[in-house]
């Protein structure tokens, strides 16, 4: 199976470097991606928005011969959303890495604080107590080192959807910070945070505890969920 991998904000290709190893040995084919705008802290992010991600995401997907299984974390679970969207006939399965779909004129998170065109990875205090589970000092400062300012048009943009057959596509929500148990209490309550999620008609739930980062905290764990969610009906082994 061709395993399309997101990162989050202030992340490229190598965030998921402890996690492809685990699937390739399963006979998968992982393709992480670094976003426009994400190649290095010097890069020009004038004019990135978030549909330029969508796109890049759209066009890996077009680039395969076969259905595909995309993962996204953290604000990547908004941009597979909208690459969904754009091919809900080329997509197995949306995994969501502590993240989840967001809706026609969502933002991903316009409260950051920028600098020109960049939203700089924040101060660790500006962060909640479950963001930062299992980041130890080493994690931090590894984290800090790599991190590259993400687009503030991918941050602030709104999301536009065209596709209601994105709906039958099956998910997995790999939850870490927060219990999947309270993202279900969120759905039966019509939380809005969630709105999006409860129109897909088949979701699978993993529970992952950790912070927002399991891609360092617990990568070998990750993996295996993301294999478990490949793995499962609406999967193709292809």
């Amino acid at each position: 199976m061709d395993i399309i991998l997101v990162p989050g904000f202030w992340l490229d290709a190598s965030s998921w470097e402890e996690v492809t190893p685990a699937l390739e040995a399963a006979g998968h084919r992982p393709h992480p991606l670094t976003l426009p705008g994400m190649q290095s802290v010097d890069a020009d992010r004038s004019g990135i928005g978030l549909r330029d991600h969508i796109d890049t995401v759209v066009a890996a997907i077009d680039a395969l011969d076969n259905k595909v299984v995309l993962v996204g974390h953290s604000g990547g679970g908004a941009i597979i959303h909208g690459a969904l969207d754009a091919r809900p006939d080329r997509v197995e399965r949306a995994v969501y890495v502590d993240s989840g779909p967001l809706g026609e004129g969502g933002v991903i998170n316009d409260e950051l604080p920028s600098d020109g065109d960049d939203v700089p990875l924040p101060p660790w205090e500006a962060f909640e107590d479950a963001d930062l589970v299992d980041l130890d000092d080493g994690l931090r400062e590894a984290f800090r080192a790599r991190a590259i300012p993400e687009p503030k048009g991918v941050a602030y943009a709104r999301q536009h959807l065209h596709d209601e057959r994105r709906y039958e596509v099956p998910a997995t929500v790999i939850a870490c910070e927060f219990p999947s148990s309270l993202l279900q209490e969120w759905i039966q309550a019509g939380h809005p945070f969630v709105a999006e999620l409860s129109k897909v008609r088949d979701v699978e739930y993993v529970d992952l505890p950790t912070g927002h980062w399991p891609q360092f905290t617990k990568p070998a764990e990750l993996a295996q969920a993301i294999l478990a969610a490949v793995e499962s009906p609406g999967a193709g082994a292809n």
